[in-house]
């Protein structure tokens, strides 16, 4: 029997799940958690085979998370449990030490295929992940309204307190956007966003 742990802040999701999870006969689920540091606060003594991560967590990154997950832990299969599914972001997250991808939206067979495939040692990518990775890369950037709104403003230069004031959001919610973007274009800083954007067109 597979040992599951989950990490994700969407209540009905987790639970959902679990139920899946539990009644497919091949895993279990030995803990759940809603934030990072809760899981790394008890993840030693759960020891679980397989931990499905989400990307967004409200905590830290995910994909940070789960490089910090297999520094500490080797052994334990990490699958990228997420809404996210650009190309930068998966690739961050196998480059991190993940084994699998699911969206959440994939299909109930692909999630209980993916645990069973990522726990034996391999490597799995839900359909509509991997037909992204197929793709010509420059053909997978895909930026919101507000994205693209921020990125502009970030090429003028402005700073995420007085974009804040400009769109009449929260700095806090405007760093988000920023290190959002900064994955997504697949930048080290500031100054690679903008330049990529321009590259591309984005701005």
């Amino acid at each position: 029997m597979i040992k599951v742990a989950i990490v994700d802040d969407h209540k009905v999701l987790t639970d959902g799940l679990k139920t899946l999870i539990e009644g497919s006969g091949i895993a279990k689920v030995v803990c759940l958690w809603h934030t990072a540091s809760d899981c790394r606060a008890s993840i030693g003594s759960c020891k679980p085979d397989l931990l499905l991560l989400d990307v967004g967590l409200p905590d830290m990154s995910g994909v940070d998370f789960c490089k910090e997950l297999k520094q500490r832990y080797s052994d334990l299969k990490i699958m990228a449990l997420t809404t996210h599914n650009e190309y930068s972001v998966v690739r961050q997250m196998l480059e991190n030490g993940a084994s699998g991808y699911l969206v959440k939206n994939a299909m109930t067979e692909e999630v209980l295929v993916g645990i069973d495939a990522v726990a034996n040692g391999n490597i799995f990518l839900c359909h509509e992940v991997d037909v992204l990775m197929k793709q010509p890369k420059e053909r997978q950037l895909w930026l919101s309204q507000r994205e693209s709104e921020i990125l502009k403003l970030v090429a003028e230069g402005l700073t995420n307190g007085e974009i804040a004031d400009r769109i009449f959001l929260s700095p806090e919610t405007i760093k988000s956007y920023r290190k959002n973007l900064l994955l997504k274009l697949d930048a080290k800083n500031t100054a690679m966003l903008v330049r990529i954007a321009l590259e591309q067109k984005l701005i």
